[in-house]
């Protein structure tokens, strides 16, 4: 019962989180911001709403046998790990930073992994 609650706490922060950080000057409604960035940024905020719902949906999903709804529980863990799996590699990559300099150093998204 707990798992199900987290999962579905997690999903939901998948599904709106996207949405609510990145509507603002930093992101989608910078005028800095040149088409290509935002098509990528959309692209994740998608990736988080579509990652979202069908975690939701293995989480809460009717099944006919408890080995069934196991296997649906650790379906719905593994998507509802990949947005926040890729979102903490990111900064991986070469020049990736968590803000733009022009809004100062950090990484306001950290609070969300």
């Amino acid at each position: 019962m707990y798992g199900r609650i987290l999962i579905s706490l997690s999903s939901i922060g998948q599904i709106l989180g996207p949405f609510i950080a990145d509507f603002n000057d930093t992101h989608v409604t910078n005028p800095r911001w040149p088409p290509h960035a935002r098509f990528h940024n959309g692209q994740t905020m998608s990736m988080g709403l579509c990652l979202g719902l069908i975690t939701l949906f293995y989480t809460h999903r009717r099944t006919k046998s408890v080995n069934e709804e196991k296997e649906s529980l650790r379906t719905a863990a593994v998507f509802g790990s990949l947005y926040w799996i890729t979102g903490l590699s990111a900064i991986l990559y070469p020049g990736s930073a968590g803000m733009d300099p022009e809004f100062g150093d950090g990484f306001p998204q950290f609070w969300m992994f």
